[in-house]
């Protein structure tokens, strides 16, 4: 499982112009699952992220997390983080989970933010999507599980 985490002032996402999630300052997370993920990985990543001390305290130092600042999380499935670009010049994504696997980790790993207590925001699975974000730092990190 691959997140990349993006600590944002907003973000939102929309399907078919309809907006599906949307937070104010938090984290946009991109979401990507592979064949052996497991309901354990996820809710590791989800703790991983929900735990991350990258919001600034009040001397500027990154030193506290979404939950301690009262963000969001905006989590949008991102079946490309496995993409693999190294042969050719078509991406193969046979490292990526099919969506009977995928799907419900995805699930799982939302809502174990919710459990957190942590406002947390969905794309729709699947679709196509259009994110929006404004990065605040920049800060950009990729985690694994």
């Amino acid at each position: 499982m691959r997140a990349v985490i993006q600590r944002v002032s907003r973000s939102q996402v929309k399907v078919d112009g309809a907006i599906t999630g949307e937070i104010s300052r938090g984290l946009l997370v991109l979401l990507g699952i592979t064949h052996d993920d497991t309901k354990e990985k996820a809710i590791w990543l989800a703790d991983k992220c929900a735990n991350l001390r990258i919001f600034p305290d009040q001397e500027g130092k990154m030193n506290l997390n979404v939950v301690e600042v009262g963000g969001g999380i905006l989590v949008v499935s991102q079946f490309t983080l496995y993409g693999d670009c190294s042969k050719g010049k078509r991406p193969g994504f046979s490292a990526a989970a099919r969506p009977e696997i995928a799907e419900p980790l995805y699930q799982e790993f939302s809502k174990r933010l919710r459990l957190l207590g942590i406002n947390t925001q969905n794309g729709i699975f699947g679709a196509n999507m259009e994110v929006k974000l404004l990065n605040d730092g920049p800060v950009t990190l990729i985690a694994e599980a």
